[in-house]
């Protein structure tokens, strides 16, 4: 059966054909320029990756499965739904050439080393988080049933600040945005780092409960999701946090994951589920220590995909890229309930995938489990205790739906030449314009990526 990142094959097989699946039941978002944006020299975030993803979701031709829509740059008014109008206005305005400028502003707003301003940065919140948006609205009008956007999933950020790498709560706002047709939204957070800015959004009521999953202790950041951490007022017990110790494999983590959203699930009765597919929880991450395999990451998108609730899927962290790449593409598969080839079809970022050219590669360094049994013992019985003395399904009077904000439902559709790559990235198989030498020096200098 498993396991992917750690080793062995993937739950693949037949060629680069896809099976099952229902065009207009899945909806797909992605535009070439959100994988050309560049944090900077020596920063764990690559944009490339989103590039990278969408590559492999094209060779591997599960686009013919999906209805494909450009992200839209969501509009000032929309960011402002949750973050502070001050804070929106400054990302949109502040360049690396004025940011000297703005020195209270960048302290105010937590800009900096992690989160640096960069050539495009208003561009790139405002579509990463159109994405997200978009796909919640379809879900509402029952125009898809899952809607993916691997440019989004950024969990940290606040209300009036950045954090960890993450700018605009795409996640909020696309929650937000389900809030006008759902009485209850569940937000589900596979990251290894714990989705505090969500959380801490809905931390005060019951119409969304938060569960994450994530390395809790040792300093790690963001240093948040304790187990007690519950709730407040009428939000309490509707913040569920699973803290994990480092080594997580496969079996641990779904003793963990289904039985505890299976009994979500059960309790809560959500109207739409939000899965925030962060990468970084996989073996031989870059930022990471957990263990997950390809497999093990993938079977939450398949165990949630079998409730049948609405379902909108994000990317999040994942630092090292060409395994992020793997992940999304091979999840996008999952949402389809696709078969595809363990052998990686050629594309544009072959190099990256050497010498294996496989799905499924083994992981460089292996991390003890620290979790034992009677630590995820005592994590389930907690979380089941307060999940039992949670209201049953709260309810909730629903008022005159919000407009959707001046936007179309039928946004941007890709076109037929996304098949090759031609619309995206311009001739054949061509990697995009911007793409930096220095960061796959660095990348290579990292993570020993071979190239050719």
């Amino acid at each position: 059966m498993s396991s992917g990142i750690d080793g062995g094959d993937v739950r693949v097989e037949g060629g680069g054909d896809v099976s099952a699946g229902k065009k207009g039941r899945v909806c797909y978002y992605y535009d070439r320029e959100v994988g050309n944006f560049y944090y900077g020299p020596n920063h764990p975030m690559k944009p490339h990756r989103l590039a990278m993803t969408h590559e492999l979701v094209l060779a591997y031709g599960l686009h013919t499965q999906m209805s494909m829509f450009a992200l839209r740059k969501a509009t000032p008014t929309e960011l402002a739904q949750f973050h502070t109008e001050d804070y929106v206005d400054f990302l949109g305005r502040v360049t690396p050439e004025t940011q000297h400028e703005y020195v209270s502003l960048m302290q105010r707003f937590n800009l900096g080393e992690d989160c640096p301003v960069f050539d495009g940065l208003g561009d790139f919140v405002r579509l990463y988080s159109g994405g997200s948006i978009d796909g919640a609205r379809r879900l509402n009008h029952g125009l898809t049933d899952v809607a993916i956007n691997w440019s989004g999933g950024l969990h940290h950020a606040k209300k009036g600040e950045a954090s960890g790498f993450c700018y605009v709560n795409d996640l909020v706002l696309a929650i937000l945005e389900l809030l006008k047709h759902h009485a209850r939204v569940l937000y589900i957070d596979i990251d290894i780092h714990h989705g505090d800015g969500v959380e801490e959004a809905f931390y005060t009521t019951d119409r969304v409960m938060t569960v994450s999953f994530h390395k809790y202790g040792d300093m790690f950041f963001p240093g948040t999701g304790a187990l007690g951490d519950v709730g407040a007022n009428r939000g309490k017990r509707y913040s569920v946090n699973v803290p994990l110790r480092d080594g997580v494999d496969d079996r641990t983590f779904q003793s963990l994951f289904q039985p505890i959203m299976e009994r979500v699930m059960e309790v809560y009765q959500p109207g739409a589920v939000v899965l925030q597919c962060g990468a970084d929880s996989l073996g031989g991450d870059r930022l990471g220590c957990f263990s997950l395999s390809l497999d093990g990451h993938a079977d939450c998108v398949r165990f949630m995909k079998k409730f049948r609730v609405p379902l909108l899927v994000t990317g999040g962290g994942g630092y090292t890229k060409h395994n992020v790449a793997r992940c999304w593409a091979y999840e996008t598969a999952a949402v389809l309930d696709a078969q595809i080839s363990e052998s990686i079809p050629m594309n544009a970022y072959m190099e990256y995938y050497a010498p294996e050219y496989r799905l499924g590669v083994a992981s460089r360094w292996c991390i003890e489990n620290a979790n034992k049994v009677a630590y995820l013992n005592h994590v389930k019985k907690v979380v089941f205790d307060n999940l039992k003395d949670m209201e049953f399904a709260p309810s909730v009077q629903m008022h005159e739906v919000p407009p959707d904000w001046l936007v179309q439902l039928e946004p941007e559709v890709l076109k037929d030449g996304a098949a090759t790559g031609q619309d995206l990235f311009g001739s054949g198989f061509a990697p995009p314009k911007r793409r930096r030498r220095e960061d796959e020096r660095e990348e290579n200098m990292n993570n020993g990526v071979q190239h050719h």
